[in-house]
């Protein structure tokens, strides 16, 4: 739910508004509390859908059609307008997620919730037949899930049987993939009561395997698999596949009617609680949304108190004050008195929306450095944002741990992706869990930002990273500073290359970079170090004897890299040394010895306390944690400045799932480790300034700066 905007209205037929459940092109719907004190649903819809007759009819009979229901697993409308120049209905609010909510985010359902999804929505379709009406619709994203059960909403195309179709003809009336054979076929049987539920078999395919039975793809292609091709049914438990199947049979009187259908599936045959039909995750996310829903407020109404003036209040002064209003405009306004009965004119401060970043993270297993370092930087980036004072909304920040373990982090993405409130993610912190939380995110819309792990730049333009923002250069970047050290500070034509075949995927793209561009144009010759072996002083005679004047190391072993260091040393080579930020860590200085003295390394990580732009940072990391930053911090609070950045560029009306997602990669952000920009059209991040430098000298990692600025010595 989002906060109301000027423009929405106080009340709407006696329903006082509280805020946006959400708007798109039919027009917007709201959160509201009747003048009962219960919450209900205001759909309205824009007056410009409106000046077609055909349109306000299909409202109206949306209105009539579900103020006949009253079942329990059906939402009725409780109120509404369709002569308004806006129309509206109002039903009970439900704050549970949307079935296809729910299964994007959290996986398939159960056994156990899809007999009981199907054994109770069989249910509200009888008492929707038995009304003499025809839903023609039922999908689900129509299927909203309640603690005690199902509900079956939005009646907009539903008719009564036999009735004549408002659309235009060879139109195909409901939604490809959940749609009946005969609802495609132009000109053939009339859709009935057997319709739905052959959409309803359609649903419970869903729900039980995460996919719909005819694909996905061009509506054209899924309607067509609808009506020629059998359900695909991969992976649909074996108990659910008989009522299923019968669901799906082509010929409409072979289907069952809903009430054998509801026998079939029943509720749980093992006797479990009703209440308790959904999975706990589910079963969470509901309470959470019904407690913030209860927990808001009414709406204070406007409240306007005249000034008293020093001489009274005579009829003259109030109709001028009445004017004076009039003139502003205003919705709200207070009039306040200060001092000796003079009055003056106060704007209460404007509340602001609050939008919610999430950062799945390791913040107790193996990698809980970085995860932690990521959760620091993001907290102190939303207590600066949230501190300005022209900030156009506020910030919050829930962070997930996934304890580095595969499973968990599976769980808590699907979580964090079925939050309604979540409008981006930021993690994860180890490279193993990025593939699962960018189908989870690309399936629930939501941009991903990853910070400190690898992307594959190639992956960047594919359909399933639509949603994922690297706010670091690929793995293959590596070779970027070196190349540039060795052509531009410290040019030489020879160089040296180690492989160290054990260091396995992460080097050999350093590696292939480095053969197909080598530095000053110059040669490459490579050194190989073959998995189990150590002899790293046969390698240094090798690049001796071949006239090397640099040595890069393709590693990632902080071990391995000093058994490489101390052999260059015993050999007497004097030229640069290079390696990458795998290897930059306390275990290579102290294995290597004085023989680490010179080494350079190329990373995607700065360090803020040689960056004086970073200075305030820095300030406010100590004393809220009593340190520095760590590594990755800065990053993570450049991905919040982004995010930041791309919701302000965005109106209120666009800060969605979807409007976020587009906007990151048309916005540039100067963060302070890098500046933040990325090509249009493959997304991918303008590297130009994106590496960084560091040098050993006297024991220590010095940072020199972005690659791009270190200068040759004089």
């Amino acid at each position: 739910m989002r906060p109301l905007i000027p423009a929405d209205p106080a009340v709407i037929g006696g329903n006082r508004l509280l805020g946006r459940l959400g708007s798109g092109g039919m027009g917007t719907v709201y959160l509201a509390r009747s003048a009962t004190g219960t919450l209900v649903a205001v759909k309205v819809i824009r007056a410009d859908h409106t000046s077609n007759p055909d349109f306000r009819l299909r409202f109206r009979r949306e209105v009539e059609a579900a103020g006949q229901l009253t079942g329990r697993w059906v939402v009725p409308v409780v109120a509404a307008d369709a002569e308004a120049r806006e129309p509206w209905l109002a039903t009970p609010f439900v704050p549970g997620p949307a079935l296809s909510e729910a299964v994007g985010g959290y996986g398939p359902l159960p056994v156990r919730a899809v007999r009981t999804l199907g054994a109770r929505l069989a249910e509200a379709l009888a008492q929707v037949h038995a009304a003499g009406l025809v839903h023609r619709d039922v999908k689900p994203g129509n299927i909203l899930l309640a603690p005690d059960g199902p509900r079956l909403i939005d009646f907009g195309i539903a008719r009564a049987e036999g009735a004549a179709t408002l659309t235009a003809v060879d139109a195909v009336i409901g939604t490809p993939g959940y749609l009946a054979p005969e609802q495609a076929r132009a000109g053939g049987p009339t859709a009935g009561a057997p319709s739905d539920v052959f959409s309803l078999g359609c649903v419970l395919a869903y729900a039980a395997t995460g996919h719909g039975p005819f694909g996905g793809g061009h509506a054209a292609a899924v309607v067509y698999r609808t009506v020629h091709d059998e359900p695909e049914l991969t992976g649909l438990p074996p108990e659910l596949l008989e009522p299923v199947l019968a669901c799906l049979a082509k010929d409409p009187a072979a289907r069952p009617t809903p009430a054998e259908l509801s026998a079939v599936l029943g509720d749980d045959p093992s006797g479990a609680d009703a209440e308790e039909w959904l999975p706990p995750p589910l079963s969470r996310l509901i309470a959470e949304r019904s407690t913030r829903a209860l927990d808001l407020p009414a709406p204070e109404p406007t409240r306007i108190d005249a000034p008293r003036a020093s001489g009274g209040l005579t009829r003259r002064r109030l109709l001028a004050a009445g004017a004076g209003l009039a003139a502003v405009g205003a919705p709200t306004a207070w009039f306040t008195t200060r001092g000796r009965g003079r009055g003056t004119t106060t704007t209460p401060a404007r509340e602001l929306a609050t939008l919610t970043l999430a950062l799945q993270a390791d913040l107790t297993g193996p990698g809980k450095e970085t995860g932690q370092a990521h959760e620091r930087g993001m907290k102190l980036a939303v207590e600066r944002h949230n501190s300005r004072k022209d900030a156009a909304f506020r910030l919050a920040l829930r962070v997930a741990d996934d304890g580095g373990d595969a499973t968990r982090a599976a769980q808590v993405v699907k979580e964090l992706a079925a939050d309604p409130a979540v409008v981006a993610l930021t993690g994860p912190t180890w490279d193993a869990a990025v593939p699962e939380m960018v189908t989870a995110c690309g399936t629930a819309d939501l941009a991903l930002l990853l910070v400190s792990v690898d992307s594959p730049e190639a992956a960047l333009s594919r359909l399933e990273w639509r949603t994922v923002c690297a706010t670091r250069p690929a793995g293959d970047q590596f070779a970027l500073p070196v190349i540039d050290y060795l052509s531009r500070v410290r040019p030489v034509r020879r160089t040296g290359l180690v492989e160290d075949v054990e260091g396995g995927e992460p080097t050999w793209p350093l590696v292939r970079t480095l053969q197909q561009s080598p530095p000053s144009t110059g040669t490459v010759s490579v050194h190989r170090i073959p998995v189990g072996s150590s002899d790293f002083a046969g390698a240094a005679r090798a690049l001796t004897e071949a006239g090397a004047e640099a040595v890069v190391f393709a590693g990632i072993s902080p071990q391995r890299a000093a058994g490489m260091a101390r052999a260059l040393a015993d050999a007497g080579f004097q030229g640069p040394r290079m390696g990458i930020q795998h290897i930059m860590e306390p275990a290579f200085l102290a294995a290597a010895g004085p023989a680490a003295e010179g080494w350079l390394f190329g990373t995607f990580f700065t360090d803020p306390q040689a960056v004086p732009a970073a200075a305030e940072f820095v300030a406010a990391h100590r004393a809220a944690y009593g340190q520095p930053p760590a590594r990755w911090a800065t990053e993570a609070y450049d991905a919040v400045g982004l995010l930041a950045a791309a919701l302000t560029g965005l109106g209120e009306e666009g800060r969605d799932r979807a409007g976020v997602t587009r906007r990151i990669f048309r916005t540039t952000h100067e963060g302070l480790a890098k500046q933040l920009a990325f090509d249009s059209n493959t997304h991918v991040l303008n590297r130009g300034r994106a590496a960084h430098l560091y040098q050993v000298e006297s024991g220590a990692y010095r940072y020199l700066g972005l690659h791009a600025d270190v200068r040759p010595s004089s």
